[in-house]
């Protein structure tokens, strides 16, 4: 039983990933475990886990001492003596444990710790895979979508993971076979429910995906400087440039707009506008208010400031449900109160 184990721990390590000195720890606590069952929660036990012989032994300890109160835990030192006239008052004398009842329990629980151990091996090298993609997007694959809650499986590169209802775009219409871009939004490290949550709605989703498209974004010549989104509606995202001889608006959209197309398609024709980034805050809610052009800005406060549009583009600057002026305001981070002459 020795021999296949060990092979078994090798396979484990070699194809799971997961190392043999956790496995070793977890049959070592169900030795421990087996051997109570059999002789009692007071007994005193050491297991030996020997890698180079391939050997495991399990040891019954007893302390030497004058008058045996406990059997189970103790011994006297004349019987001690009878084995070894090393013992002295004080130390522990080890008996290997053979009995073959004892064998069955301890092939067994070897059993359920590998079958314990791989579940466990395989859920964290998952959680480590998704966790160097945190904050990321990955492509996955549509395989399986619940015709109740509208949850839809995904095959992604580390294995299948769940993207909820609630993650995903309003609107969007998946099928099997599809691949789509998702971010990893959160990566649970307890060990109790899903192992990772995707997202098609996060703003982050958006900023990855310009970071694909865009070089220049890529490359740190031209800066995201904030992002606001309503999923499956509208973007806002303003960009800078570290070179004044680089558009970073024209760089976005590219060359007939074949960038910006491109992010569109993949957002399932979500609307995107691109604010040219400014550090005068007048400008820059001008620029946010966009498609709307604006007649002035004046700040009334810090964070507070006032608009005045032509009559005929109040209803655009506000925008549908007061959309535009909302992500207007979030992405700028100053309250916008607009107003006609």
């Amino acid at each position: 039983m020795n021999k296949e184990l060990f092979a078994a721990l090798d396979m484990l390590e070699k194809e799971k990933g997961i190392p043999k000195a956790y496995m070793y720890e977890k049959i070592e606590a169900a030795l421990v475990s087996a051997f109570k069952k059999e002789y009692g929660n007071n007994t005193n036990v050491r297991v030996a886990i020997d890698e180079r012989k391939e050997d495991i032994k399990v040891y019954q300890q007893k302390e030497v001492v004058e008058v045996v109160e406990n059997p189970e835990t103790q011994i006297s030192l004349e019987e001690a003596k009878k084995i070894a006239k090393k013992y002295n008052l004080g130390s522990f004398v080890e008996r290997e444990v053979k009995p073959k009842n004892f064998r069955r329990l301890s092939a067994g629980a070897a059993k359920s710790v590998i079958i314990q151990g791989i579940r466990e091996g395989e859920r964290r090298a998952i959680q480590e895979a998704y966790e160097n993609q945190k904050d990321e997007i990955i492509t996955a694959v549509v395989s399986k979508i619940n015709p109740e809650n509208g949850n839809v499986l995904l095959e992604t590169t580390n294995g299948f993971a769940t993207l909820l209802r609630s993650e995903q775009i309003p609107g969007e219409v998946l099928t099997i076979g599809d691949r789509i871009k998702v971010y990893v939004l959160q990566v649970n490290k307890e060990g109790r429910g899903p192992i990772v949550t995707l997202s098609r709605t996060h703003a982050g989703l958006v900023k990855r995906i310009f970071e694909l498209e865009v070089p220049e974004i890529a490359d740190g010549v031209v800066m995201i400087k904030s992002i606001c989104r309503e999923a499956g509606s509208r973007t806002k995202i303003a960009v800078w440039s570290r070179d004044e001889e680089v558009d970073p608006v024209g760089a976005c959209i590219g060359n007939h707009g074949m960038r910006i197309n491109a992010i569109v398609d993949e957002l399932n024709g979500e609307k995107i506008d691109i604010i040219r980034y400014d550090e005068d805050p007048v400008n820059f809610v001008s620029e946010a208010l966009s498609p709307s052009p604006v007649e002035s800005v004046e700040m009334t406060g810090d964070r507070n400031c006032r608009v005045v549009v032509d009559p005929e583009h109040l209803s655009l600057a506000i925008g549908k449900e007061g959309q535009n002026v909302r992500l207007a305001a979030r992405l700028t981070g100053i309250k916008i109160d607009i107003k006609t002459e």
